[in-house]
């Protein structure tokens, strides 16, 4: 009796439990069922914002590049110390050992060829240059700064194919660029490279001859150079001219730099137009907070250059600036490197006179110089 009583039981609760299933999965059916979910957006599948590149395209990209660096590469041009003895510097009977052979960038018609002091000598030198077609002339540098490694050559030429110049102000890492120059010698001449920038400001030590110098506010790039292309361009795809080369890493591959173009852009102006340029001198050489490590530990700033020299009777040193001083601005404009004092006084004639805000200490003064002739 008390089996069937509890097989009734069991029967009961599985009876119970089915019925307790049934009215929740009734109950949950019933109420979202009447839930609204349709999306209150238009729903559709997303394109590229770039156009998808075909083998097409890419190879239309690059022979456009092609095309505008072959037309840059007619504005290079080889120079030399030495005068050949053929009627080019570009002949296989002279080596780079004989000849000194580097590379300038012709950047006016009438026979302006922008290169590096240690290429075509100091002001008033003489060197040889010889053109894309062949042709050499005798060039007479008309202006060398030895503290940015850059000289300007004049041949006596018209009708010039020269190059664009760019801005050097806005440049950023990972931008592409290419080099032009003559690496070597004649086997290898108008050779280009390419890469990308690595860095910018970039300062490096110069030990020779027996004295330390530093370079500074330079841009660092992998786009190979090699002995000959010094003097060179560095170049944005579009063709312009940012920089001009200047020397490399010799202990690791793909470290090259160049001087930024910006800082001589007041000399260029002034030669082509004028046919002269009546240098303003100021008489201060000073380093970044990018330099001091390599040389102090003392100094502590976050802007400005720090006076380290002054030259004797120059208008710095009578106005009352002194070594140790941070130069802050100059006119108004703020000034955090070397090339940006440079390239300011480079706008301005002699008699102009500058004010200059400097910090000594907790003290900060401000100086009106009359710049002189340098």
């Amino acid at each position: 009796m008390k089996k069937k009583q509890h097989k009734f039981v069991k029967i009961l609760l599985s009876f119970l439990i089915t019925i307790v299933l049934l009215l929740g999965a009734y109950y949950i059916y019933t109420t979202y069922i009447h839930i609204d979910i349709t999306p209150q957006y238009d729903i559709s599948r997303t394109g590229t914002t770039i156009n998808t590149e075909t083998v097409d395209s890419a190879l239309a990209n690059s022979k456009s590049v092609a095309d505008t660096l072959e037309q840059v590469s007619q504005s290079v041009v080889g120079i030399s110390k030495i005068k050949s003895r053929s009627n080019s510097i570009f002949s296989s009977n002279g080596s780079i050992d004989e000849l000194g052979l580097g590379t300038g960038i012709i950047v006016s018609s009438n026979g302006y060829i922008l290169s590096n002091c240690h290429v075509t000598g100091e002001e008033f030198s003489t060197c040889y240059i010889t053109l894309e077609n062949g042709y050499t002339y005798e060039g007479s540098v008309v202006w060398c700064d030895a503290d940015l490694d850059l000289s300007l050559t004049k041949i006596n030429a018209n009708d010039l194919p020269y190059a664009t110049i760019g801005n050097s102000s806005n440049l950023r890492s990972g931008e592409s660029v290419y080099a032009i120059g003559n690496p070597i010698g004649y086997e290898f001449r108008k050779t280009i490279t390419s890469g990308i920038i690595s860095a910018t400001n970039r300062t490096i030590k110069i030990e020779e001859n027996n004295s330390v110098t530093y370079m500074t506010d330079l841009i660092q790039t992998d786009a190979s150079i090699n002995p000959g292309n010094s003097g060179g361009p560095l170049i944005l795809p579009n063709g312009e001219v940012i920089g001009v080369n200047t020397v490399k890493i010799t202990s690791a591959e793909g470290i090259g730099f160049a001087v930024p173009i910006n800082v001589v852009k007041p000399v260029i102006e002034k030669f082509v137009t004028q046919n002269n340029f009546d240098e303003a001198f100021l008489g201060i050489y000073a380093y970044d907070k990018e330099v001091i490590p390599y040389i102090s530990t003392t100094p502590n700033f976050t802007s400005g250059i720090f006076v380290v020299y002054l030259e004797e009777n120059s208008p710095a040193i009578s106005s009352g600036i002194q070594v140790g001083d941070i130069i802050t601005s100059i006119d108004g404009k703020t000034i955090n490197n070397m090339i940006e004092l440079k390239e300011y006084i480079y706008t301005k004639l002699p008699g102009d006179t500058v004010s200059i805000n400097i910090s000594r200490g907790y003290v900060t003064r401000t100086f009106d110089i009359i710049l002189e002739s340098k």
